[in-house]
């Protein structure tokens, strides 16, 4: 086997051309990707490398898209196939692992690790087309807490675009914060935003009557003097760590404070979360 087709994706012309078959191509030590393309049955299939073997099958301005982008940022939300890119290009693309998206014009790409990707504004609004609210705004903060979009411009983009996908878009950036946490802090204040609750400040510093720094709150009630927390590593922390946390919740609580705690376990039911928060608010006013 020549050892320049370790690593990574090839095509059957460059195979012929160095002494293999369509036999042995169709032999154990190679794996089919797409029609034409190949790897060896060594080589990892990385995202990266799936992307390069698509790119093979894609025209030149082809620009990985929609959830796809998402995930060679960093966040994975859906499924790793198909794989999506996007391309001004009239080309015909028929392949069960790639979904190839037509724009109607020119559209702003980032380089990403050598890959040409929509941009993270562009990437938002496209994605009104394949998530729902709730998840969408899981992408949206993760988005600005991360730097990838400023919030302001991420509004502006939602606002100036007529795009597919752009109503939920500019529906859901209207609940885009900054300084968000998790994808799970995300939920939860999605479904605060469902239950008709009072939105809460997100990541914001808590002080004492004197000014003293007490903790920094994940979503925090504070006229209220209540801070809802979520909480998705209970069970993994060692000694010192359970003593702070004891430590934290008695200052908050002296202090006046009320903490509620949600747990990946609380959250398979949303709506008991929520009455808990409300029942919380309703006790406090």
């Amino acid at each position: 086997m020549p050892p320049t087709l370790h690593g990574r994706p090839f095509t059957r012309r460059e195979a012929l051309s160095l002494g293999l078959t369509d036999g042995s191509l169709r032999g154990r030590r190679f794996v089919r990707l797409h029609e034409g393309v190949y790897r060896t049955a060594q080589t990892e299939p990385t995202v990266e490398l799936r992307l390069q073997a698509a790119g093979l099958t894609l025209p030149g301005d082809a620009a990985v898209s929609h959830v796809t982008s998402l995930r060679l940022r960093g966040l994975a939300v859906g499924p790793l196939l198909p794989l999506h890119f996007a391309t001004c290009h009239p080309h015909q693309h028929r392949d069960p692992d790639v979904v190839l998206h037509r724009y109607r014009r020119d559209f702003a790409v980032d380089v990403l690790r050598g890959f040409l990707v929509t941009s993270p504004a562009r990437t938002f609004v496209d994605l009104g087309t394949q998530l729902d609210d709730r998840r969408l705004l899981r992408v949206g903060d993760w988005m600005v807490g991360t730097g990838l979009v400023d919030l302001d411009e991420l509004h502006w983009f939602c606002l100036d675009s007529h795009l597919d996908g752009v109503r939920r878009a500019r529906r859901v950036v209207k609940l885009v914060r900054e300084r968000v946490a998790s994808v799970r802090e995300s939920d939860l204040r999605w479904w605060i935003h469902r239950g008709g609750l009072p939105e809460p400040e997100v990541n914001v510093d808590i002080l004492d009557d004197h000014g003293r720094w007490l903790a920094r709150g994940d979503l925090v009630y504070r006229r209220q003097k209540i801070l809802v927390e979520y909480d998705g590593w209970q069970h993994e922390r060692d000694a010192a760590q359970r003593q702070w946390d004891h430590i934290r919740r008695e200052q908050l609580e002296a202090a006046g404070w009320r903490l509620i705690v949600v747990t990946s376990i609380d959250m398979a039911n949303p709506r008991r979360v929520i009455t808990r928060i409300r029942q919380a608010l309703n006790s406090s006013d």
